[in-house]
């Protein structure tokens, strides 16, 4: 399948302000790009309509291959195990075909100098439900851990993103925390402290399975399940080291 007829089934609509511009970059640099008219970026409107209640998978999926770009970019080292790390990710979210079709429209992204973070952010923001932007977090955490070890320049760019998507920073603490070994990892899933009761314990748990349920991005479609998953397995074993910990039921 073509790169333009792939696109057009999946976005099915036309982005406009920074992220426009940048498929509109990426495309223009594809052999088949726009030859069928199957897809149409407008990359000189504004942001658009405001944010819907609910996250198109579209909306996720182009997201997604920029943000990603962005991060593997931060060190200044485009590092094989991260690029594999993507395109593993993509396999596993959308088949081998969609997969390739995805991955070569995400390195032509990737050869952009100047990708515009805070302008793409503020996009994301308006058009992105809370907890689709949640698991945006939780995908770049694992794209910079990828090659073994995530970098003071890789935190601070997903920091910055994370702020400029506004998400709380107790949110991508504990997004932060699945992917650290730490005595206080467990605390910080939760979003508690260590001088948390018992009770608090339970309360925090609750909550975060509430948050990182996977039905909250059901809406997305299948393929973003397993991050969903992995997300919410982190919060039980989270709870169960505590509760094996402090002796509690």
């Amino acid at each position: 399948m073509g790169i333009s007829k792939w696109l057009g089934a999946t976005l099915g609509m036309s982005f406009g302000g920074p992220i426009g511009a940048i498929l509109g970059f990426a495309l223009g640099s594809m052999v088949d790009g726009f030859s069928d008219g199957s897809i149409k970026v407008n990359t000189g409107s504004p942001y658009g309509a405001p944010a819907p209640t609910r996250t198109k998978s579209s909306e996720f999926e182009v997201s997604l291959l920029i943000l990603a770009a962005i991060v593997i970019k931060a060190d200044g080292i485009s590092d094989k195990r991260e690029l594999d790390y993507v395109r593993a990710q993509f396999v596993g979210m959308y088949g081998k075909d969609r997969a390739n079709e995805a991955f070569k429209l995400f390195k032509n992204i990737s050869q952009q100098k100047d990708i515009p973070v805070r302008d793409v952010c503020f996009q994301i923001k308006q058009m992105m439900d809370h907890p689709s932007r949640l698991q945006l977090l939780h995908f770049l955490f694992g794209i910079a851990k990828a090659d073994g070890n995530v970098s003071q320049v890789e935190v601070d760019t997903i920091y910055t993103i994370s702020n400029y998507l506004g998400i709380r920073a107790i949110d991508f603490e504990s997004i932060k925390a699945m992917f650290y070994n730490s005595s206080d990892n467990a605390y910080k899933i939760l979003e508690i402290e260590k001088s948390a009761t018992n009770d608090e314990v339970k309360k925090a748990y609750r909550k975060m399975a509430k948050k990182y349920h996977p039905d909250k991005v059901l809406h997305l479609g299948e393929e973003y399940q397993k991050g969903a998953e992995e997300k919410f397995r982190q919060v039980q074993e989270a709870y169960d080291q505590l509760q094996k910990e402090r002796g509690f039921i």
